[in-house]
């Protein structure tokens, strides 16, 4: 059997492996049953509903703004002072107005595919991430840790090309599962769109900027995957990985937004992973600095820092090499035993 082969079998053998991928199908089923039932399309009936309860709204607050204002003229007939309980003029210039009460905010929650969409290809996407990370960590760190990687090195002593099967069949399979997953997660909620929302204005373009978005998505995936295996790799061991993680994000995303906040520094986000993580999604991430704004005909001009995909793709790129490829120089270079 090759060695491909072999570990592609360890791989689905591994409880681990197979308990999160049951609850990420799991947990990805429950979100999309929750947003089928809570979506309800919208019709004539909905909508003549909706301006009822409008027009129900608005004769309510006209009636209490009549009896809000006959209060007023009571209470100054009897000499009292009304300017510390109601509007100058006891408020007769502030009648409700029917334009004021929108039968939109009446209509039941209707699925937008257009609208929405992206945002589920981002959650999918952060789903799946998890589930690469911690099975990416827990592959090559079990390994170091019960000894199975010395075993295979007596059968396969080329030690690089060993990791690098692994790491191959790792992102193979993450990279299957994340397609086959995605293209059932986009039918769902396309149908959920067809039948209990809208799919209203969905174009080729829009098509292809999704399809986009859901490849930016995968790569992060696999990125997210890689690194995972090269730190338990490096540290030999799973909780190398899943303690980085950790450090990362408490030091990243807690810690230096304090520091920079602390000492003062513009734009402190720029300096925070999760600000390249929406980039790398939304092509591009604007931040604003409301401590440097800027006055323009009585309006507040903050200034802003703008962090495009582009940046995002360099610092995941940068991290990517430095975690695998000290990963690869290790292996090569350390005693094994």
């Amino acid at each position: 059997m090759s060695l491909a082969k072999a570990e592609f079998r360890r791989l689905f053998k591994r409880r681990v492996t197979r308990l999160m991928l049951v609850l990420m199908v799991l947990g990805l089923g429950a979100i999309v049953v929750s947003f089928s039932l809570a979506s309800q399309p919208t019709g004539p009936a909905q909508r003549a509903a909706a301006e009822a309860k409008a027009q129900q709204q608005y004769e309510e607050q006209v009636r209490y703004h009549q009896e809000s204002v006959a209060d007023c003229e009571a209470a100054q007939a009897r000499g009292e002072n009304t300017d510390d309980r109601y509007p100058p003029d006891c408020g007769r210039d502030y009648a409700p107005q029917r334009d004021q009460f929108m039968a939109e905010w009446f209509l039941p929650y209707q699925f937008d595919f257009k609208a929405e969409f992206g945002i589920f290809v981002s959650v999918f996407a952060g789903i799946v991430a998890l589930f690469g990370f911690i099975v990416g960590a827990s592959y090559v760190g079990a390994e170091w840790n019960t000894g199975g990687m010395m075993n295979l090195l007596l059968w396969r002593p080329r030690r690089l090309p060993v990791l690098l099967t692994k790491l191959g069949v790792l992102l193979g399979s993450v990279l299957g599962i994340s397609v086959v997953l995605g293209a059932l997660w986009t039918v769902a909620f396309w149908l959920i769109g067809k039948f209990d929302g809208t799919v209203a204005g969905m174009t080729g373009g829009t098509w292809q900027s999704l399809a986009i978005t859901g490849a930016r998505g995968i790569g992060l995936v696999l990125a997210v995957t890689a690194v995972a295996f090269g730190l338990a790799s490096l540290g030999r061991h799973t909780a190398m990985a899943l303690g980085a993680a950790v450090g990362i994000g408490v030091v990243s995303e807690i810690g230096l937004r304090i520091a920079l906040n602390i000492v003062g520094v513009s734009f402190p986000d720029r300096f925070v992973l999760s600000s390249y993580a929406v980039a790398w999604f939304n092509k591009s991430y604007t931040l604003f600095d409301w401590n440097s704004c800027q006055f323009t005909m009585g309006a507040c001009e903050p200034a802003e820092w703008v962090v495009t995909w582009q940046q995002s793709a360099v610092l995941f790129g940068v991290g990517l090499v430095a975690v695998l490829g000290a990963a690869l120089w290790t292996m090569r270079s350390r005693d094994i035993t």
